[in-house]
């Protein structure tokens, strides 16, 4: 996929795989398996006091997000449009692809907000400010 050309639709909901007994769920998520990417890194975001993360997009990088507890807004803009995702549920996933901004916000009390990534840290995947993401999507 070119990662200039890609757009929020682009971006789809995953099922997370879960099992359940008397004893509560379980849920599974594989790399290559279940999602479309090796999982390089896993971080979560907690404790977020009414403000909002992101604010920046990938060159290469590939997420899945979803919300472990409570619930966060994800808003996606890929240059010409935008489209938001309430994650408040933690056996849904967003599949986030490169080449789209995101901005994160309106965090629940007590959420937390599981990402697994495709690579490991590299500062210049990051695009963080707009107007050069508007650059790197050629508009």
């Amino acid at each position: 996929m070119d990662f200039v050309a890609t757009k929020v639709d682009d971006c789809r909901w995953i099922d997370i795989r879960r099992y359940s007994d008397t004893r509560g769920y379980l849920s599974v998520i594989e790399g290559n398996i279940d999602i479309p990417f090796e999982i390089k890194r896993i971080y979560y975001l907690y404790q977020v006091p009414g403000a909002s993360r992101g604010e920046h997009a990938h060159k290469q990088l590939s997420q899945l997000m979803f919300a472990t507890s409570g619930s966060v807004r994800v808003t996606l803009n890929d240059g010409k449009r935008k489209k938001s995702f309430v994650l408040d549920c933690p056996w849904k996933g967003l599949l986030v692809k490169p080449g789209l901004w995101r901005t994160l916000d309106n965090f629940s009390d007590n959420s937390v907000l599981m990402v697994l990534a495709s690579e490991k840290y590299e500062p210049d995947d990051y695009i963080r400010d707009y107007q050069e993401f508007l650059k790197f999507k050629g508009l």
